[in-house]
């Protein structure tokens, strides 16, 4: 599971289904099994998600840092794909290159070793975030309550909002975003969007987008490794700060999403992030149950 639409739309619901459910109910799928999870990148949500998930599972999660293994320094991505494969009933990753999961996978696949790769982030996607987005626009609006109120995403078209936009196209939920000129999707974006009947609106202006909304969303300008553009990225995202002013132009009862960290002032003021329409702690921790259901889907869990 390397992109959220991999799962295709029945495996998305599916994956929900799954953690929805009352972890106490859940067949303890991983009992006696190990869960790999690489982190070439640090993070806090998914570290702690994934580790809690596997555990309510009944698994033991072996938390490992990029430089334990050194993923194409030490010994390639396929070697350190096969070597965990022989330990762990999953192999989950964080990385810096999406490509890099696409060899884990497919050398696991070509050897025919059944064990899974999952993507924790990687430059291209965030499949684990969008799920747990989706639980929780269900959680607060139910489930066709939700393809009524338009997510407006303000900010770069980056890996967090490709997975949202996939995510929200495959159980019908409409998408905006409001991008600066050189950092919106691409054509190719687009379309993949819409191959699954997206009703998807792309725009510069950060008040079109807002216009109604259901849910505003942001996330950071300046993620890890781009610190060198900071300053580049702040003058041209000057303007598109979910701010109070923003939120006003929204749906009376919208709220706001942030998949965290947040930068109080730049992306999204300290009023709204803080404020009584932000739901980005109910957010952080579907996290946790977003990848509790993923775990249990991948290993064939059943969503009855």
């Amino acid at each position: 599971m390397l992109e959220v639409d991999d799962l295709g739309p029945n495996g998305v619901e599916a994956v929900l289904t799954l953690a929805e459910r009352d972890p106490a109910g859940l067949p303890r799928s991983l009992a006696g099994a190990g869960v790999a999870l690489v982190f070439e990148k640090p993070s806090a949500r998914t570290r702690n998600s994934s580790e809690m998930a596997t555990v309510a599972l009944g698994g033991h999660p072996v938390y490992i840092q990029g430089a334990e293994v050194g993923i194409d320094v030490r010994e390639t991505a396929e070697d350190v794909a096969r070597t965990l494969a022989c330990f762990h009933r999953v192999v989950c990753a964080r990385v810096l290159d999406h490509r890099t999961l696409v060899r884990m996978r497919d050398t696991l696949d070509d050897a025919g070793v059944p064990v899974p790769v999952v993507n924790l982030l990687s430059d291209r996607a965030h499949p684990c975030q969008a799920l747990a987005d989706l639980l929780t626009l269900r959680q607060l609006f139910g489930v066709d309550g939700a393809r009524h109120r338009p997510v407006a995403f303000i900010g770069d078209a980056n890996n967090v909002w490709r997975s949202l936009a996939l995510a929200a196209s495959m159980v019908g939920i409409p998408t905006r975003v409001a991008s600066p000129a050189g950092y919106g999707p691409s054509d190719a974006d687009v379309a993949r969007v819409r191959v699954f009947g997206g009703d998807l609106l792309v725009t510069d202006d950060p008040a079109e987008a807002a216009d109604g909304a259901g849910a505003l969303y942001t996330d950071v300008w300046i993620s890890m490794g781009q610190e060198a553009e900071r300053q580049e990225r702040l003058a041209a995202f000057a303007g598109f700060c979910v701010d109070e002013a923003l939120v006003a132009r929204a749906a009376p009862d919208a709220v706001v999403l942030h998949c965290l960290p947040a930068h109080r002032g730049e992306e999204i003021s300290a009023g709204v992030v803080d404020g009584p329409s932000s739901v980005v702690w109910q957010q952080a921790a579907n996290r946790m149950h977003a990848m509790r259901g993923l775990l249990a889907w991948v290993i064939g869990g059943d969503a009855g």
